[in-house]
């Protein structure tokens, strides 16, 4: 975790609740003003298992916000960077090039290139939660199958989640030390 974080901020997804009615994703492009084509936020779905053992899974998905985050690293201007105050990953639009290296190097493929040229992601709503508010995904989401919280709280909502539930992140192999869970 880099010097001088105050929260470790994070999302998880009950695949229990989550039924992929893309509440969130619009949510998400309202709140952010996300232009037309893109999004920050998407429903993903898998089917596991053999004909007639079938299991889908449906969850709301966005950047992990990892802790160690290759596009921070690849990126040459700094625009992608950590925020201090919160341990998200989070993009200065002012300082990016476009040069799309943090694209390349995002096992996630969670960002895009915004139109006015800089490449955009989920902020995870820092400028909410700052203010006491919940992140637009999880104050809209029908059937709380989201939690956005600090980790490192024992008494919050994801904290709970990922105590006393199968917690599981995406793409573990890559090494990035998400902070996006998936629960069950």
């Amino acid at each position: 975790m880099p010097a001088g974080v105050n929260k470790r901020l994070g999302m998880a997804v009950n695949l229990n609740r989550c039924v992929g009615c893309s509440a969130c994703a619009i949510a998400c492009k309202s709140e952010n003003n996300v232009p037309p084509g893109r999004l920050r936020r998407w429903i993903h779905e898998k089917t596991a298992g053999r004909f007639p053992d079938l299991k889908m899974q449906i969850w709301s998905e966005s950047c992990m916000h990892c802790e160690d985050a290759p596009c921070v690293h690849s990126c040459p201007t700094g625009a992608s960077h950590v925020d201090a105050a919160t341990g998200t990953v989070q993009v200065h639009p002012e300082l990016c090039t476009g040069c799309k290296a943090c694209m390349a190097s995002c096992p996630y493929d969670a960002r895009y290139v915004h139109p006015d040229g800089y490449i955009d992601k989920c902020t995870l709503c820092v400028h909410k939660l700052e203010h006491g508010e919940e992140a637009a995904c999880q104050s809209i989401c029908p059937t709380s199958a989201i939690a956005v919280g600090d980790l490192d709280d024992p008494t919050s909502e994801i904290s709970r989640w990922l105590r006393d539930r199968n917690a599981l992140v995406r793409k573990p192999e890559a090494g990035t030390k998400p902070k996006f869970f998936l629960v069950e």
